[in-house]
């Protein structure tokens, strides 16, 4: 197997695998999907949490070797180095998400006090860390490779669809970061999910891309 096609592959599946929380909708969680945060489905003590946390760390495990493999094999460009290493720091992040979950959920759990107010009240404690640094990361990788297929004159498919895809990403973080603070029910765990979805399939289209341009019709800008 061809090192770009390996590429393509395990970045590809890093984004599926990145969607496991779909499973919740044949697996009995015992939570609201339109309310609950994709976090609480791998809380300590929840039933099926072993499923969603293999998910995240095989996610995590295949986002650093494809980080690796893409600098290795990849014209180094600046905006590649940095999109490629911000997608390192995020399959970091969410294997340390998965090894550090909320020990229960407020509301829910009899006994588990009430987060401290602020961006996801839910996910306070070294979680709350983890997960912010991840989605981070991957809003640094989506915006460097998006500029650099704009300036390199390469990865057709991310000056498009995904330019297309991560504004849906870009308008449901809003959504969250804004709706969180205010009084009444934004079905936020509706957002989350739009958001992470949105980032699965611009892994997936990151990972297409990978494979369809030959590193050779790159333009030698720095």
């Amino acid at each position: 197997m061809k090192m770009r096609t390996l590429l393509a592959v395990i970045v590809g599946l890093a984004g599926i695998l990145y969607s496991a929380w779909v499973l919740e909708f044949v697996l009995d969680t015992g939570l609201d999907p339109m309310r609950s945060f994709l976090s609480e489905l791998d809380a300590a003590n929840r039933p099926f949490r072993e499923v969603f946390s293999w998910g995240d760390r095989i996610t995590g495990t295949l986002a650093l070797i494809g980080a690796a493999i893409g600098l290795s094999i990849l014209p180094r460009r600046r905006l590649t180095v940095v999109g490629w290493s911000a997608f390192g720091v995020f399959g970091a992040s969410t294997i340390a998400d998965a090894l550090a979950p909320i020990e229960c959920i407020p509301g829910i759990d009899p006994g588990c006090p009430s987060g401290p107010s602020g961006l996801f009240p839910q996910l306070h404690h070294i979680h709350a860390l983890t997960s912010s640094v991840a989605v981070f990361a991957i809003f640094v990788t989506m915006v460097t490779f998006t500029l650099a297929a704009r300036r390199y004159g390469s990865w057709p498919l991310l000056r498009t669809w995904g330019l297309a895809v991560f504004v849906v990403v870009t308008v449901t973080t809003a959504w969250m970061l804004i709706a969180d603070n205010l009084p009444g029910d934004y079905s936020l765990g509706l957002a989350q999910r739009i958001q992470i979805a949105g980032m699965s399939v611009w892994m997936v289209m990151l990972g297409v891309a990978s494979y369809r341009t030959p590193a050779v019709t790159w333009k030698g800008h720095p």
